[in-house]
């Protein structure tokens, strides 16, 4: 998970230290160079004056000028200082984040974070004294507190959640088209059925019969029950009598698949929003692929806008060699991340755990 985004992080960021080394020990030659003088030749003494006594006032008045100025530093100070410790200016800082903000843009991470991560490592390196030998140290330790910051958002335990409300808890799933809505649908269903959470899936993708049929050998896998309409039904419709079935039978949870769609179909976000008005669902999920990048971003940003979504799965995650997905997604729609899918099997499904994604990340 991650692996390609890992390397190439890790790579920009040893080259980013190195150069940064580079160019600060050249500015401390620099000055060492500019405090040697060449010796001066000796002056003549002049002849000796009449020393008079200085006037009580005058004493007082230099006194209180000496305790003003600040104290000089010794040569060796002075030399010692300047090269144990560096400082990068903010236009060495431009040129040397270019080649770390061209690994992040390549590894699907969004604008708006590598904007969050370029004025923090700004702010912890630009005209700071670092010495000697830190520079590699300092910008991993920024770097690692600017993505943990990214990723500080409320984490939900749905478990939790669930058992805490009134029943049926109502979950409806969203997404575009081969995002894997379905199959995750199975996958949570599973995770709570273990925890003993009595679950009732609702077939709503009315539009492919083969979507009812995938949901219902889900059930059947999981010995879960499945409530169905014809092909070309309703989906609204559905999704009440599936509601309506759960308060009858005593069921926890109700989780309701729907038809993928493209956040430009107006008319099926239409229905999107009618399904939520109808059943007025507990949680809005929004399951999109990892591996998709900054268009999954983009359709979360939509469907949030036509629905304000609770919270995201991202699936097909253990295939995602990238990860600015995972990095940017609930930074950017304020979102929390509920689950990774991370595999074919239905105990492939991984809560979001911040120190999972650093991990991964190689922190």
């Amino acid at each position: 998970m991650f692996k390609f985004f890992k390397d190439k992080l890790k790579d920009a960021v040893s080259k980013f230290s190195k150069k940064a080394e580079e160019d600060s020990e050249e500015q401390v030659v620099e000055e060492i160079e500019e405090v040697v003088e060449e010796p001066k030749e000796a002056k003549k003494p002049e002849p000796v004056k009449e020393i008079k006594k200085p006037k009580v006032e005058d004493v007082i008045e230099k006194k209180e000028v000496k305790e003003l100025m600040p104290k000089k530093k010794s040569f060796f100070e002075s030399i010692t200082e300047k090269v144990i410790t560096k400082k990068i200016n903010e236009e060495q800082f431009d040129e040397l984040f270019w080649e770390l903000e061209l690994v992040l843009m390549e590894n699907n991470v969004a604008s708006e974070v590598i904007e969050k991560i370029k004025q923090d490592l700004k702010m912890d390196l630009v005209d700071q004294p670092i010495k000697r030998g830190d520079i590699l140290n300092t910008i991993k330790d920024s770097l690692k507190k600017s993505i943990e910051d990214v990723l500080d958002f409320d984490k939900i335990d749905l478990v939790q959640k669930i058992k805490g409300s009134e029943k049926p808890f109502v979950m409806v799933f969203f997404g575009i088209n081969g995002s894997g809505k379905t199959t995750t649908i199975a996958k949570v269903a599973n995770k709570l059925s273990k925890s003993g959470i009595k679950c009732l899936l609702v077939a709503a993708d009315t539009f492919r019969a083969a979507a009812i049929q995938q949901l219902e050998e889900h059930g059947k896998n999981l010995g879960l029950k499945v409530i169905k309409h014809d092909y070309g039904a309703d989906p609204a419709a559905v999704a009440f009598d599936g509601v309506k079935s759960a308060k009858a039978r005593g069921y926890d949870v109700v989780l309701i698949d729907t038809a993928g769609r493209q956040h430009s179909n107006e008319n099926l976000i239409e229905e999107m929003k009618k399904i939520v008005k109808v059943v007025k669902p507990n949680m809005k999920i929004f399951v999109g692929e990892s591996i998709t990048g900054n268009d999954c971003i983009e359709q979360v940003k939509k469907f949030n806008s036509a629905v304000k979504i609770d919270a995201i799965v991202l699936s097909k995650s253990d295939v995602d060699e990238k990860g600015g997905t995972a990095l940017s997604i609930s930074f950017v729609s304020g979102k929390p991340i509920l689950y990774f899918g991370v595999g074919q099997n239905y105990d492939d499904i991984k809560e979001f755990d911040k120190e999972y994604v650093m991990k991964n990340l190689g922190f």
